[in-house]
């Protein structure tokens, strides 16, 4: 009895899931409960602006540890604040305590809120579960079994921005020994291995300068496989600078030539991804038909006696698992295909983005991860002149590689 009563509590639990429902006993900083529908939140504006400057700090190259301290110097109230003011909840924290209090932005609860998918508009039930029906204890709930909902509510962040800041957080930025932040931390790639480039100083007796590495090459040395793919700051700096100078003057010269080049310059490229994946998904989804034409031939020779049971369920095995392999590979392959178009509005993103940033005569970290997603760089080789030679890719956000 008392199982049946928990299974049919889930079951009920889980239909309101499936329909859109957000049962919780309070809304996240940024929304309120709607006050005519059940289970429904609706954005409340005069906190959603803190969460859109939150996520736009982020995304300009910030760290949840500077973001507070701007929130703090810019007395923005935390959300512990709004709560206590408007039903009296956290009284604790601020009863009777100073006015910086209600200013304390706590970093991981910033952390939190940059990776909730709720500002997206979707909702992610089950993140928590006990260990067993003996076992009460809570333990998170792998991504994977989590039950994503999308759409179910009014998104404060856009899915590109989302994105973005996402990729923001898996890149590490630490703070540098003399307490500055490294404005390519994240950005740079090794060309050969593909893992990121480490910060170092060289010091000599007659110089200091920076420069970048190999992060596997410097932590392995020969053994990692890797080479030292070696190149200074100052000579990276110069060139990444003198591209996004050369970029934003001829956004600010002639916008339409500028957006018409940027649409076709990976047409080639784009149109030979196109074709293969095109020439897979085509042979994927025509072998799939053939094995479903298979699979319910076996079962009619089964039902008609033609073959054991044993040589049944050991086809039907066989037949399954193709069939499984071929329907996560289209699903692959049409994903493919529709990321490997350049739209217009890609490019109309990039070039909005870089005019926001005309005429730059430095290099900062908000300029670089607005525009920039990564730079990869080649190991250097001596040229026929005999000089040394260093191939630098950048690829821009939106629109990828150009120069």
């Amino acid at each position: 009895m008392a199982k049946d009563t928990s299974r049919k509590i889930k079951g009920a639990f889980r239909a309101k899931f499936l329909n859109g429902e957000r049962v919780n006993s309070m809304a996240p900083f940024g929304y309120v409960k709607h006050p005519e529908i059940k289970n429904k939140l609706m954005i409340d504006e005069e906190t959603a602006w803190i969460v859109r400057k939150i996520f736009d700090l982020s995304f300009h190259g910030m760290g949840v540890n500077r973001i507070s301290k701007l929130l703090m110097d810019e007395k923005i109230p935390c959300p512990g604040w709004f709560q206590y003011t408007r039903n009296g909840g956290c009284a604790r924290y601020f009863e009777g305590q100073p006015e910086e209090k209600r200013y304390v932005w706590s970093q991981p609860y910033l952390r939190n809120i940059l990776k909730d998918e709720t500002y997206i508009g979707n909702t992610i039930h089950n993140r928590w579960g006990t260990v067993s029906y003996k076992n009460k204890r809570m333990v998170r709930t792998p991504d994977e079994k989590c039950l994503r909902i999308e759409g179910t509510h009014e998104a404060i962040i856009t899915p590109d921005v989302f994105e973005t800041v996402q990729k923001q957080i898996a890149s590490r930025r630490r703070e540098c020994k003399g307490k500055r932040t490294q404005i390519f931390a994240g950005l740079l790639k090794c060309a050969d291995c593909g893992l990121g480039m480490r910060y170092g100083i060289q010091s000599s007796a007659k110089s200091q300068y920076a420069y970048f590495m190999c992060g596997k090459y410097r932590d392995y040395q020969t053994k990692s496989g890797c080479t030292t793919h070696y190149i200074r700051y100052d000579t990276l700096y110069a060139y990444v600078l003198a591209r996004i100078q050369h970029w934003s003057a001829r956004a600010i010269q002639d916008e339409d030539a500028l957006l018409n080049q940027l649409l076709s310059a990976g047409d080639r490229e784009r149109n030979a991804a196109k074709k293969k994946q095109t020439t897979e998904l085509k042979k994927a989804t025509k072998r799939k038909a053939e094995v479903d034409g298979l699979f319910a031939k076996l079962y009619e020779d089964w039902a008609a006696g033609r073959i054991t049971e044993y040589n049944f369920n050991m086809l039907t095995a066989k037949y399954q698992a193709e069939q499984s392999e071929l329907a996560e590979k289209i699903d692959t392959l049409t994903a493919e295909l529709d990321t490997v178009k350049q739209t217009e509005s890609d490019a109309r993103k990039w070039v909005d983005l870089i005019q926001q940033y005309a005429n730059p005569t430095e290099l900062t970290a908000p300029l670089l991860n607005a525009l920039i997603e990564k730079v990869v760089v080649h190991q250097s080789v001596k040229g026929e002149d005999g000089e040394q030679e260093q191939e630098i890719e950048i690829f821009y956000r939106f629109i990828g590689k150009i120069d």
